[in-house]
Order: C-alpha cells, then sequence, then structure tokens
C-alpha cells in the first residue's frame, strides 16, 4: 500500500492499518456471503443426508423386525409341520399295526373254515366210502353166504338185516380191540 515518507519507516511487527480494515471488510463479506448463502445450502445438505441416514436406520430396523417376525412365523410353522407330520407318521404306524392284526385274525378265521371244512369234507367222504364199503362187504358177504348154504338169499330185507348185523358185530370188535 501506499506509505507516507513523514511516517518513517514501518516496522515488520505493526499492522498497517488500512490493510487491517481492508482484510476485516473483506473477511466480513465473505462472512456473510458464507453465512447467508453457502451455510443454509451446507445445513440443508447436512439435515437431508442426517434425514436420509436416520430414515434409513429406521427403515433397516423395521425391515429388521419384519424380517425377525417373519423369521418366528416360519420357525412356528415349522414347529407346527413337525407335529403334524409326527402326529400323521403315529396315526399311520397305528393304522398298519391295527390293519395287520386285522388280516393276522382274518388270516387265522379262513384258515380255522378252510381246515373245519376240510374235516366236514373228509367226515362226509369217510362216511360215503364207509356206506360203500358196508354194500359192497355185504354183498361179497351175501354171495359167499349163498354160496357156502347152497341156497339164495335173494330176499333183500333179510340181506340187508344180515349184513347190518355181520357190519355191527365187526364194529364192535374193532372197537373193543382198541
Amino acid at each position: 500500500m501506499i506509505q507516507l515518507a513523514a511516517d518513517g519507516p514501518q516496522s515488520p511487527l505493526l499492522p498497517v492499518w488500512p490493510e487491517i480494515v481492508i482484510g476485516l471488510i473483506c473477511i466480513g463479506v465473505v462472512y456473510l456471503a458464507f453465512h447467508k448463502k453457502l451455510l443454509p445450502a451446507i445445513n440443508k445438505a447436512l439435515d437431508e443426508r442426517r434425514e436420509a441416514i436416520e430414515g434409513g436406520m429406521e427403515k433397516a430396523e423395521a425391515v429388521q423386525a419384519e424380517a425377525r417376525q417373519t423369521l418366528e412365523e416360519y420357525r412356528a410353522q415349522l414347529a407346527d409341520a413337525r407335529r403334524d407330520a409326527s402326529r400323521l407318521r403315529q396315526e399311520a404306524q397305528e393304522q398298519g399295526a391295527t390293519l395287520i392284526a386285522e388280516m393276522r385274525e382274518e388270516g387265522q378265521r379262513q384258515r380255522e373254515e378252510i381246515i373245519a371244512a376240510g374235516h366236514a369234507q373228509i367226515s362226509a367222504e369217510r362216511q360215503q366210502a364207509a356206506e360203500a364199503l358196508r354194500q359192497d362187504v355185504g354183498k361179497i358177504a351175501t354171495d359167499l353166504a349163498g354160496r357156502l348154504v347152497g341156497e339164495s338169499l335173494e330176499d333183500h330185507a333179510r340181506q340187508s338185516r344180515t349184513i347190518d348185523r355181520f357190519l355191527d358185530d365187526l364194529e364192535e370188535k374193532a372197537e373193543a380191540g382198541r
């Protein structure tokens, strides 16, 4: 700046007042411009950023809470499904055991029916065989007796009585021998 010669040499430690005043005015202008224009824009950007961060955190917390709730619901559904599966498995085992028992009973009943039918058939065939044998033995015995006696034993009623008496005697002897 401009220095007056009358003032003498200026000390480097002492400031020049016109420079200080001009510096203060410039700082004031910069401060006012900064305070009026830049500071509100910076504060607005910072507020928006803070709101975005806080909103993001709130959203993240909400999403996390929803995820926890969904996880708990999933776990509850999974536990219910496991209980249902266990119950169904138990019911199936019980039904299987009941079905096996019923099938065994049915098989036993059918086996007993088959055995009873077989015994009845054997008894009927034995009786038929005994009757056929009785008739055959009776006829042979009558023929043999007729040959021995020398006369005909053709009278059917007499022949039947003789045969029956003969066979009854044989049965009595057989039972006594046992």
